[in-house]
Order: structure tokens, then C-alpha cells, then sequence
């Protein structure tokens, strides 16, 4: 932990604590340009289980739905109803399925998925300007849910919502839990078709494994030393025992860390697993062989790697 102090100001990696006499000022960072957020397996559990710290137990006062207009913010059904659906109730426990956060309200749920970024605020924190949805509880806290890219917000009753990619993440054995086996990874592989993917689209297409996505997906393959183009066919047995390791050893210590560092919680502090392989890393030295990481479009999207450890 890089630590830099004076009587003032203390600096422990990305949180700055400002002291004016007897009073603490607590202020996260962002070292990195701005950028858009996305919801991944890491963060949907860390941001559950803020949200489970946080918000738990208290009372719905207010509800602000499509405050600010976006094309690409999702709603279950009119967005005005979500007040009726939710003003005066408890918030219960919040779940991470895949990349989706369900948070239960009694008889109502509440869903968040894709680039939704989440905020907690407090009593007498100023509310944001702009926002897709703003939920305050009778304590006067807060939080705000606002959509860079595109996202859902969904509100609904208790098994109404058949969105196919939020039923395929129940349903799905998560990487994090023992159901997701070598057993499961191989029938996953003898899906038809999977031959001829490249290691990218076996995992971050189709939803074979939800909440595996583009972000996390570069970690998981510079730790398995594959290249993200490396056609599944050409895989070894050594090659898919590593990958299925690595899927299930990294995702865990992204969870463990609060998600990555590329990413947001919800009191918008980056998450403290460092990634090997990212937007922050890109162009320089490799942590294990000294090779440069480099970046490149591919499917898309951006495809992250070592040039000395992934060799295609």
C-alpha cells in the first residue's frame, strides 16, 4: 500500500483523507481518465454486497424515475410506476447473478445490469444533477443509478421480469460457486460451433458464462497465457485445465478485491484488484516476462495482451 502523510493529508492509493481540525474529509480518486463503466461478474457482487451493508432494512420515501432522458437506459414497463411500485417499502437482500444486481423489495424487485453506475449518497450529500433513477429512504439517504452506455433499470413484481440474458444468469452455475465444475466447463467446449471460436468468443459471446465479459475476459486469458484470438480447436488438454483454473482463480480475487481497478463502487472508489492486462496497462512493461502489453480492436471491442506471454 503506497501511503504518503503529513499532519494534513494522508494519500493511501486512490482515497484521500483531508483533515480541517477536529473533522475527517473522505474523498476517492480516480488516478485514470474518465470512462464508461461497465457491470461484470466482480462488480455485480461487490456492489451487492455494498448495497447489502448500506441500504438494508431501510424504508423507500421517494422514487425519481427518467429524470434525465437516455435512448439507451432500460425500463421494465413506464418508468413512472416505479414509485407506486416501491414508495413506503423495506429494501431486503441484494444478489448478484452474473452481471445483473437484483435487489428484493418485498413483493418488488429491483434490477440493474450493463453500464448502470450506482452511488450511494448521504444525508446531506447533494444529489446528482442528472441520473436515470434516484431511490431516497425515509432517513433522507440515497442512492442514484445513471447510465453512461447503455443499461437497465428494471423495477417489477416478484416473477414478472422474463428478460432472457437475466433468466439465463439465475439459472447458470456462477464460476465462483462449486457447481461450476470441469464437468460443466467441458460441456460448455462441446456446445456446437465452440471449435472453431477464438478464446474471446468462447467466453464473452452468448452468454455461456454470465457475467464473463469483455473486461474481465482479458485477466482470466493473460493468467492462462491464451491469446484472445487462439482458436479453441487448436487448445491442448494442459491449455483448457489452465483456462478453466484461471476463470475460476481470477474471478474470485476480483470478487474478493471489490472488482477491478478500472471499475467503480458504489462510493464511486475504484476497486482494488489491480488489472494485468487494461486500459492502465497498455504500452507498458508486462509484470511477468517484461514484454510490452499491448491493445488492439478485435470483435468489436478491445482485445488486451502480453506480446512475450500470449504468443498466438
Amino acid at each position: 500500500m503506497c501511503e504518503i502523510s503529513n499532519q494534513h493529508l494522508i494519500l493511501i492509493c486512490k482515497v484521500v483523507i483531508l483533515k480541517v481540525k477536529d473533522v475527517k474529509l473522505i474523498v476517492c480518486l480516480s488516478l485514470s481518465p474518465r470512462r464508461k463503466n461497465m457491470i461484470e461478474l466482480p462488480e455485480a457482487v461487490a456492489l451487492s454486497r455494498q448495497l447489502n451493508e448500506t441500504i438494508s432494512s431501510k424504508r423507500i420515501k421517494n422514487i425519481s424515475a427518467a429524470y434525465s432522458p437516455h435512448k439507451f437506459a432500460w425500463y421494465y414497463g413506464d418508468p413512472q410506476r416505479y414509485h407506486d411500485l416501491l414508495a413506503g417499502k423495506e429494501i431486503g437482500i441484494a444478489n448478484a447473478y452474473g452481471s445483473w444486481i437484483e435487489i428484493n423489495v418485498e413483493d418488488v424487485m429491483i434490477s440493474f445490469c450493463e453500464g448502470v453506475n450506482l452511488r450511494f449518497h448521504s444525508e446531506n450529500e447533494k444529489r446528482p444533477s442528472k441520473h436515470q433513477l434516484l431511490i431516497e429512504f425515509e432517513d433522507l439517504t440515497a442512492i442514484s443509478a445513471s447510465v453512461q452506455m447503455y443499461g437497465g433499470l428494471f423495477c417489477y413484481k416478484v416473477g414478472e421480469l422474463k428478460n432472457v440474458y437475466y433468466l439465463q444468469a439465475k439459472d447458470r452455475p456462477s464460476p465462483l460457486s462449486d457447481h461450476f465444475d470441469k464437468t460443466y466447463f467441458l460441456k460448455i467446449l462441446s456446445e456446437p460451433g465452440v471449435n472453431g471460436l477464438s478464446a474471446k468468443a468462447l467466453l464473452a459471446t452468448n452468454q455461456r458464462i454470465p457475467g464473463l465479459g469483455n473486461g474481465v475476459l482479458q485477466d482470466i486469458l493473460f493468467n492462462a497465457k491464451i491469446h484472445p484470438k487462439k482458436k479453441v480447436d487448436t487448445f491442448t488438454k494442459s491449455d483448457l485445465e489452465i483456462l478453466f483454473n484461471s476463470i475460476k482463480s481470477t474471478l474470485m480475487e476480483m470478487a474478493s478485491k471489490g472488482g477491478r481497478d478500472t471499475e467503480k463502487d458504489l462510493f464511486g472508489c475504484p476497486g482494488r484488484y489491480e488489472t494485468k492486462v487494461s486500459k492502465n496497462t497498455t504500452g507498458k512493461y508486462c509484470s511477468k516476462c517484461s514484454s510490452i502489453i499491448k491493445k488492439e480492436t478485435y470483435m468489436g471491442g478491445s482485445i488486451y495482451y502480453c506480446t512475450g506471454c500470449q504468443k498466438l
